[in-house]
């Protein structure tokens, strides 16, 4: 009998490119099917730090929002071979984003 592969291996084999997991809520949840992904892997999530606030300021006080998103699969895609290297400190500057900074509640970093 062949091993059984996860159903997530199958369809991510499937498709190119390295893999984004953004969370609203815990990292913890998507980072359980890491060990399954057969490339690349990057996680985004808030760890469920509740503040009041709008929902566009936490999505980006948490890295969650569109352009952080865009920003952390960036360098993937340049390390593949299928983005300029250039290009992700170009995003950084026009999104005012910093790749380096740790994620909040994660540890030392730039105070927000």
């Amino acid at each position: 009998m062949s091993p059984r592969i996860a159903y997530v291996t199958r369809r991510l084999s499937e498709s190119p490119g390295p893999v984004v997991a953004v969370s609203h809520w815990m990292r913890a949840v998507p980072d359980q099917i890491a060990p399954f992904v057969p490339r690349t892997w990057a996680l985004l999530g808030t760890d469920g730090f509740g503040r009041s606030d709008t929902r566009a300021a936490l999505r980006r006080h948490f890295g969650v929002d569109a352009p952080s998103i865009a920003l952390r699969v960036q360098p993937q895609l340049a390390g593949c071979g299928e983005l300029d290297a250039c290009v992700p400190g170009e995003a950084q500057r026009t999104y005012d984003l910093d790749a380096h900074t740790n994620h909040p509640g994660t540890g030392p970093g730039p105070a927000q």
